[in-house]
Order: structure tokens, then sequence, then C-alpha cells
């Protein structure tokens, strides 16, 4: 996996994984091109694209080398970092989050909503790679871009997302396929048939804990919940422990 700066530096990053050695023999392996000016230093001087694209390069091929990544599937762990930044934690994999400046964050990384419209938009990407694969067609040129806009009355949310994808060329029936197969990415999917979210905050406290139940069987409407239904259980020994669940 090649890529070439704009000081004229190509920069190639493969990995070594020897098949019948533990996993911890495993290498990523970075080459540089080395220059006549380089004087027996080799050094390489990056654009923030550049680097980026660099880091996404080796994270890349890491992923590939290492072991299964550590945790189960179907589960992520949210833990602050500090102020409005948290970290997320999936089968290994660490992503953060944060709020930009306007609204108190100090903008280390996308808000929780952008992450949403992300989600959404590499899925789509996803699908639409895939089936170029399955077509025989490149990837080349293959990007996805979305576009969101905030509801402007309440309860706060997305209120639309916009899709735009750039593919190479392709015969019109082709063309129909790939637009039937991202329209039904599994993100996608799951915004048309929302699934149930099942909510549980566990409090510790002295003495009693109280649980609060909060059911709702019905699909949600634009404006919330179709319907909603309290239950007080009866105080018992414990941390406090409240659920909820809507729709």
């Amino acid at each position: 996996m090649k890529m070439r700066t704009r000081c004229g530096r190509t920069i190639n990053v493969t990995r070594f994984a020897p098949q019948g050695l533990p996993a911890p023999m495993g290498r990523v392996v970075l080459d540089a091109s080395f220059a006549p000016h380089d004087a027996g230093e080799l050094w390489a001087s990056l654009t923030a694209e550049e680097a980026r694209r660099l880091a996404g390069l080796l994270l890349f091929q890491a992923a590939a080398v290492d072991p299964e990544p550590a945790g189960p599937p179907g589960a992520a762990e949210v833990v602050p970092i500090a102020g409005d930044a948290y970290e997320i934690r999936v089968r290994g994999h660490v992503l953060t989050v944060d709020q930009p400046l306007s609204d108190g964050g100090k903008d280390t990384a996308p808000t929780p909503v952008e992450l949403f419209v992300a989600a959404v938009a590499s899925c789509a990407a996803h699908y639409a790679g895939r089936y170029l694969d399955r077509h025989g067609a490149s990837r080349e040129g293959l990007s996805v871009r979305a576009e969101y806009s905030m509801a402007d009355d309440r309860p706060p949310r997305v209120a639309a997302i916009s899709l735009t994808v750039m593919a190479p060329a392709l015969p019109p029936r082709r063309e129909a396929a790939l637009r039937a197969v991202v329209s039904h990415c599994t993100v996608t999917n799951t915004l048309a048939q929302a699934p149930e979210v099942e909510l549980e905050i566990r409090c510790a406290a002295d003495g009693e804990a109280a649980r609060e139940t909060e059911a709702s069987p019905g699909r949600p409407s634009a404006g919330g919940l179709t319907s909603s239904r309290h239950e007080d259980a009866p105080p018992a020994a414990g941390p406090q422990d409240h659920r909820s669940r809507t729709r």
C-alpha cells in the first residue's frame, strides 16, 4: 500500500506475518524511498492530510498483523476522558468523541451525531465497494459524501441525511443495481426499521434502591413514543437500578 508525498517521497506500508509462527512475530513494515540527498539519514516531511493517510495505512496493516481483537462482538463501552471527550471501545478498537468549541467541548474528535452520520456513509461505501468487487470494477475514485441537517423542533435529532456516491463509470443497469445495493446497507436498514433500545441505569447509593421501568410496546412516531408505561418496583437492597425501554 503505497503513498507519495508532496515532497516526492514514496512510502510503502506492508506487513510481515509468517504463517506457522506465533502472532506476536508479525510486524508492520514501513519502507520509504531513499534519495541521494538523504546523506545517510532518511526522513519524510508530511502534510497534515498525508500524516492522517499514513496513520490510516499503519492502522490497517496493524489490524491485519494483530490476532483477533479482544472483546466480544455486539458490544461497545464508553468511558469519560476529560470534559466532553469520551473513549469508545469496540472489540479492542478505540474511538473518541467530543463536542465542538461552540458547545463547550474541545473539538478533539467528531461528535456522536457526526459518528452516526459517518456510520451511514461508511456502511454505504462498504456495500458499494463490495458491489464493485463482485463485478470486477475498480474501487478507484469511489467515495461517499454525507450531508445532514438537524430538526428544528424537539426532541433533538437528525432530520435528514443526503448521500452522494461517487463511483467509476458503470453501464446503466449496473448503476441502477449499485443504487439498490447501497440503499439497503445495514445501517440504512436499521434506520428504516428502528431497533428496540433498552436503557438500564445503575447508580451506587446508600440505603434502599429504587427500580423504575418505562416501556413502549408501539412503534415511534416522528414526535417520539407512541405509548409509554411506568412501573415502580418494590424497594430492594442493593444498587439503585433504573430501566427504561423505548423504540
